[in-house]
């Protein structure tokens, strides 16, 4: 394993999270643990000039290698299925009554893989019925990571990543792949995603507030003034009575924070 100094340690640790919000301060093992291989592949002999590289080059690709290793894209189908069932139960038919303009604006953040973003379609799509095409039901799915936008875009998951998936999804809303192990996501199902990289410490500038933004399980790499401050960015840039869920390891503890709390990790911007 390649020892970091303490210098290099620091440089990297603000670089993160000044850049992407990551806080890593008191992960020094990590690092030494989850880069020194990269590191040895990519033929660097210490972490001073690797660190010195990656401050300072435009490509993309590098970072994304480097969040990759410091990070974990984990996700699976019906995570905090509570979520989902409150989104099908309460927040679509409430939306749909109201929404005159025929348009759900829902923003997937933090997205990893896809299943958020395309399970939130097909509950849409459940809902909605024979209506669906008579919608604008688009999902923006972001992330920072090109890599997990890639295998999200496919929309390939094995037989196995679909066992808790509701009764009749799977032959609803997926194809089965001649390999006959792995499955993908229907094209109308698959087209009503559309994927973005984007990083969660820009400006939120989209063209329209959102009804329901999901972020479950990304802000665990953030410190508590990060935390707030996306969370006030999103409460911008959400309606009056738009939603916002998050991961149940994650909590809004600031009371300056504007949202009522409707249940676990599930917040709403007041109406007024």
């Amino acid at each position: 394993m390649i020892d970091i100094s303490n210098r290099d340690f620091t440089r990297l640790v603000t670089f993160i999270k000044h850049n992407y919000g990551i806080n890593l301060a008191n992960k020094r093992q990590l690092i030494m643990g989850r880069l020194s291989p990269m590191l040895s592949r990519l033929g660097y002999a210490n972490f001073t000039d690797y660190i010195d590289y990656i401050i300072t080059t435009e490509h993309k690709s590098d970072i994304d290698q480097l969040l990759n290793r410091l990070t974990t894209n984990y996700t699976f189908f019906m995570r905090e299925v509570n979520h989902f069932d409150y989104f099908k139960d309460t927040v679509l038919p409430q939306l749909v009554a109201n929404k005159k303009d025929r348009t759900l604006s829902i923003w997937s953040a933090g997205c990893s893989s896809g299943q958020e973003p395309y399970t939130l379609s097909m509950l849409m799509k459940e809902y909605l019925g024979s209506d669906f095409d008579k919608w604008d039901t688009r999902i923006l799915a972001t992330d920072i990571s090109m890599n997990a936008l890639s295998l999200a875009a496919k929309g390939i998951y094995s037989e196995d990543a679909l066992k808790d998936m509701p009764n009749g999804f799977k032959s609803r809303y997926f194809r089965p792949l001649t390999n006959k192990t792995d499955y993908q996501v229907i094209n109308e199902i698959r087209e009503n995603v559309i994927f973005r990289t984007f990083n969660l410490m820009d400006p939120i500038r989209f063209k329209r507030p959102f009804d329901v933004i999901f972020c479950r399980n990304v802000m665990i790499y953030f410190d508590k003034d990060t935390k707030e401050d996306l969370c006030r960015r999103f409460y911008n840039a959400t309606y009056p009575g738009g939603y916002l869920f998050i991961g149940h390891s994650e909590n809004l503890t600031n009371k300056d924070l504007p949202y009522e709390h409707i249940m676990p990790s599930a917040y709403r911007k007041p109406l007024r």
